[in-house]
């Protein structure tokens, strides 16, 4: 996978109480994704930016609202969400990402 494609990939990250419980309990981490994105490059792209081994992806897309406006009725855009857990002993710092 080239360098170009390993920044598109990664969104970036997706911060919720949710994401916060599964980084403290899990050792897992979530990220906005590319849609079209596969396991495979997300797995790359997250070993080869944050210098981490992976153990496991999961991915779901999560389906843009309807929300109604002063013109009618507007969709908001679908987008990826990946689940990714690092082996154990590993750590992502988002603070002190060069």
């Amino acid at each position: 996978m080239n360098q170009e494609r390993v920044f598109q990939v990664l969104v970036g990250p997706h911060v919720s109480e949710k994401a916060a419980i599964l980084a403290d309990q899990n050792n897992q981490f979530v990220f906005k994704v590319a849609v079209d994105a596969t396991k495979a490059e997300i797995k790359k792209s997250v070993e080869q930016l944050f210098k981490v081994k992976v153990d496991n992806v999961r991915t779901l897309k999560v389906k843009g609202k309807v929300k109604r406006n002063r013109f009618g009725y507007s969709t908001k855009p679908t987008w990826k969400k990946a689940y990714v857990r690092l082996e154990q002993g590993q750590d992502i710092d988002f603070a002190s990402v060069e």
